[in-house]
C-alpha cells in the first residue's frame, strides 16, 4: 500500500501554477469563441490529447486492457465526461467564464453527496454536511438578482454549469466504486478523453458548429487547451493524487475559481454582481468545508494535543 505524503512547499508552488491553468481555461475558450464553436474546441482538445496519452501509454510499456471489465465503468465514466463538456460548452455560449468557473467547480459536493450514499467510508459528518448546506445557499443567491444574473441567458448558462458540476462529481463517484480506482490515471484519464472526443465533435457536427475561423489568438488557445490543461495538467494533477493527500491537495485546487474569476474580470472585462460574489464566496467556503474537512480537522486536531501538553 502506498502511503501518500503531506505537502511539501514544492508541490504548493505546482498546485499554484495547475489552479492558474485551470482557471484560464474557460477564459482562453470563451475568447475563442467568435473563432471555433466552445463545443467543437472541447470535442478537438480532446480527441487530440487523447492522442498523445495513448502515446504516452504506448512509450511507458503500460498494458491497455479490456478483459478485466474496466471498458464498462470505462464507457460510462467517457459518457459522463463528454455530457459534462456538452453543458460546459453550450453554458459560455450563455453565461460569463466567471460564473461557469463558479458552478462547475460545485462538483465536489456532488461527489461527496455521492461517495456518502455509496461508500460507507465516506460517510459525510455534521461539519460537511453545513457546508453542503452553505454551498446550496450560495447557489441560490447567486442565480437572484442582479443585472447579469436576471436574464434568461444567463440564468440558463449558469443552469448548465451547475449541472456539468454535478456531472464531474457523478464521474468522480464512478470511478472511485469501480475498478477504475485501480487502474492507472493515464488509462482512466484515456476512457474520458476518448468519449469526449467522439461525442463533442458529433454534438457540434449535429448543432452545425462546425466553422472555424484559423486565427493566431485560435492556434494559441487551442495549443494552451491541449498540451497545458487536457494534457500535462491532469497527469500532473492524477500523479500528484498518487503521492500526496489527496485532501490536502483538494484544498488547493480551491485556489482554481479564484483565478477563473480574476482572469475573466481582467481579460474579458466580465462584469461581477454583488449577488454573484456573495453567492461565490458561500459556494466556495461550503465546497471547502466539505472537502477539506480532513485537512482541518488534523489541523486543528494537531493544535488541541499541543495545547494539551
Amino acid at each position: 500500500m502506498t502511503t501518500r505524503r503531506a505537502l511539501d512547499g514544492q508541490v504548493g508552488v505546482l498546485m499554484t501554477g495547475l489552479c492558474a491553468i485551470w482557471g484560464f481555461q474557460q477564459v482562453a475558450i470563451k475568447a475563442s469563441a467568435a473563432d471555433m464553436a466552445p463545443m467543437l474546441q472541447l470535442g478537438v482538445r480532446s480527441a487530440i490529447a487523447a492522442v498523445l496519452v495513448w502515446l504516452l501509454v504506448l512509450g511507458r510499456g503500460e498494458r491497455l486492457s479490456l478483459a478485466d471489465g474496466s471498458w464498462r465503468p470505462g464507457l460510462l465514466v467517457g459518457l459522463l465526461f463528454a455530457l459534462e463538456f456538452v453543458l460546459v460548452g453550450e453554458g459560455l455560449r450563455h453565461t460569463t467564464a466567471s460564473h461557469m468557473v463558479i458552478f462547475l467547480y460545485t462538483a465536489p459536493m456532488f461527489a461527496a453527496l455521492g461517495l456518502h450514499w455509496r461508500l460507507p467510508s465516506e460517510r459525510l459528518k455534521p461539519a460537511q454536511w453545513l457546508g453542503i448546506a452553505m454551498a446550496f445557499g450560495g447557489i441560490v443567491v447567486a442565480f437572484s438578482g442582479g443585472s447579469g444574473a436576471a436574464s434568461g441567458s444567463s440564468l440558463l448558462g449558469d443552469g448548465m454549469g451547475l449541472l456539468a458540476g454535478a456531472l464531474w462529481g457523478a464521474t468522480t463517484v464512478t470511478v472511485r466504486c469501480s475498478r477504475l480506482t485501480d487502474l492507472p490515471a493515464s488509462q482512466t484519464l484515456l476512457y474520458q478523453l476518448v468519449g469526449a472526443g467522439i461525442l463533442l465533435i458529433g454534438v457540434s457536427a449535429a448543432l452545425g458548429e462546425t466553422a472555424i475561423n484559423p486565427t493566431p489568438q485560435l492556434f494559441a488557445s487551442m495549443a494552451f487547451q491541449v498540451l497545458l490543461v487536457s494534457f500535462a495538467s491532469f497527469l500532473i494533477w492524477f500523479s500528484l493524487l498518487r503521492r500526496y493527500l489527496a485532501s490536502q491537495l483538494g484544498v488547493l485546487s480551491f485556489m482554481t475559481p479564484l483565478y477563473g474569476i480574476g482572469f475573466g474580470v481582467w481579460l474579458l472585462d466580465e462584469p461581477l454582481e454583488p449577488n454573484f460574489i456573495v453567492g461565490a464566496v458561500l459556494v466556495l467556503g461550503g465546497i471547502l468545508l466539505v472537502s477539506g474537512y480532513g485537512w482541518f480537522r488534523q489541523r486543528w486536531g494537531r493544535g488541541s494535543v499541543l495545547r494539551r501538553e
